[in-house]
């Protein structure tokens, strides 16, 4: 199993537009990130986690990958701006879609046109397949466990498959969910900055989290421009936790 990180980016990106601090003007391409998305990869299946405005570009950075499914973490913007492009996935017959039962409201409000009765011709096609948190489903041969996690007041989800869990835009984990994620391989979570934020993980919030669930290796995803230069921040992290950044893949056992 693989995971490929398309974006390991929070809302703004980075660089932030207009901004000149020594992240956004970094040479380090590790300090550029697009909007968080990743490519879960296993026995030929590809299932893509999240789809935000930077898909296209982050499909032809990757030379346009074959995609087998969409699961998504929640309706925000940065999370799903990007699903009228997956256009050319659509072509044969509706490409799959697993999310929350309100990330299906939103969707059909959002783009109401790719589920009109009478569609206007080449508009994509999507099934959509609304999912809970601790009730597994199996696409393709790989299972995934919904995991619920609180963005502020908005419940949303994470997912759990073997030896990873994928975590992002979390302000709370709950104790559930660190039960069922304790002692795994691999743990990809967001942490927005240093600083307290409303909705999201601050570092330190984050590294409490890892620390209760002792993974063997942590990657940090979901980071703003805040959060400080790639080089700098990971030499004061924990031997275990890496920072994620884009085009990065893990093989997970």
């Amino acid at each position: 199993m693989k995971l490929h990180f398309l974006g390991t980016g929070t809302s703004t990106g980075v660089p932030q537009i207009g901004c000149k601090c020594k992240v956004c003007t970094s040479t380090d391409r590790r300090d550029s990130r697009l909007r968080a998305s990743a490519i879960l990869s296993h026995n030929g299946t590809n299932l893509l986690i999240d789809c935000g405005p930077d898909f296209r570009t982050q499909m032809l950075d990757n030379n346009s990958p074959h995609l087998d499914a969409l699961l998504i973490t929640h309706i925000h913007f940065d999370h799903i701006g990007g699903i009228e492009d997956l256009r050319p996935y659509c072509k044969e017959s509706d490409f799959f879609v697993y999310c929350q039962a309100d990330v299906s409201e939103g969707l059909r409000d959002r783009i109401a046109y790719c589920f009109a009765e009478n569609p206007y011709p080449g508009v994509p096609s999507f099934r959509l397949i609304d999912i809970e948190p601790n009730k597994p489903i199996n696409i393709n041969g790989i299972e995934i466990e919904p995991i619920s996690v609180m963005h502020y007041k908005l419940p949303i989800l994470g997912f759990k498959t073997k030896n990873l869990a994928y975590i992002t835009d979390a302000k709370v984990v709950p104790d559930e969910t660190i039960e069922k994620i304790k002692g795994i391989d691999t743990l990809v979570i967001n942490s927005l900055r240093i600083e307290e934020h409303i909705s999201h993980m601050t570092l330190q919030q984050t590294l409490d989290v890892i620390e209760r669930v002792k993974p063997r290796i942590a990657y940090l995803t979901h980071l703003s421009h805040d959060m400080g230069l790639h080089a700098e921040v990971e030499k004061i992290l924990p031997d275990n936790v890496k920072i994620a950044y884009d085009n990065l893949t893990l093989s997970i056992d």
